[in-house]
């Protein structure tokens, strides 16, 4: 393997086998050497997790992607554990840049700490790495599913779209992931506009329904509908409203942008 190639790290939170990882492969192709290490389970809703019950077992397995072949990794591990192992043992060197996608459903809004997706570009960033999370809106019956009925291919071109300006340009401090959401009418034509997130929740849990809390069962969601209500400049209103690709910068530093000094003035009874 050529070492003096851009090298991209590319994985998921749907797992290995999901076509829309297979339709960001083949685009990101362009633009470098692309290693997939995936989780080997459907992962969604992970976020940045590392449980230690993982295996860690890495499988070589074979797919094949735009007519050739790919040997690609599954890993028993969520999304941030594939980066790692990827990034650390896979890899011959730490990548250029890591893409996590793409998403089947979007990742919008307040609870986008709770997406894998997003979790897995994270932690790329915490490596120091330029990090793409890339999701496409879908009907919510195509969430965690393999469906072939869902078309990738204008999402996979944002994904490439996206990654190659990360590839080209050092991003402003304080932005240590590009988060990006496609619309589920969205052609490669569809214009693109930077957002901040919602403060508004996407998913909103519903309780389980049994009849004794000794009986299995799992919380459940539904998508809200107040997306009149978001701001302009939000993702939910530039993806649901005006139904344009849109492109949040995430941080790390998850501080308060509140000043500090009103903080501890408030903490210690000083403020009227």
């Amino acid at each position: 393997m050529n070492t003096d190639k851009t090298h991209i790290l590319l994985t998921n939170d749907d797992g290995i086998q999901s076509p829309g990882l297979w339709a960001a492969a083949g685009a990101l192709g362009a633009l470098g050497y692309v290693t997939v290490v995936a989780p080997r389970e459907q992962s969604s809703a992970t976020g940045r997790s590392m449980p230690s019950t993982s295996d860690g077992i890495i499988t070589p397995q074979e797919v094949q992607i735009n007519g050739v072949t790919w040997t690609v990794y599954a890993v028993g591990g969520t999304p941030a554990q594939a980066v790692l192992h990827g990034a650390l043992e896979v890899m011959p060197r730490k990548p250029d840049l890591v893409v996590s996608g793409i998403n089947y459903g979007a990742n919008i809004g307040t609870g986008v700490t709770i997406s894998g997706t997003i979790g897995a570009a994270l932690e790329a960033a915490a490596l120091g790495v330029p990090a793409l999370a890339i999701s496409l809106e879908t009907k919510p019956e195509n969430h965690l599913t393999y469906s072939t009925e869902v078309d990738f291919s204008t999402a996979a071109h944002f994904a490439a779209f996206f990654g190659k300006r990360l590839l080209e340009k050092a991003m402003p401090a304080d932005v240590d992931v590009l988060k990006v959401e496609v619309p589920a009418s969205a052609t490669p034509a569809t214009p693109w506009e930077t957002t901040r997130i919602s403060p508004v929740r996407y998913y909103h849990e519903v309780p389980p329904e049994r009849d004794s809390w000794d009986q299995p069962a799992k919380l459940r969601y539904r998508i809200a509908d107040d997306w009149d209500k978001t701001p302009s400049d939000s993702d939910v209103h530039v993806l649901y409203i005006k139904k344009i690709v849109s492109v949040t910068p995430l941080s790390l530093d998850l501080t308060s942008r509140l000043p500090l000094d009103e903080l501890d003035a408030l903490l210690r009874g000083l403020n009227p």
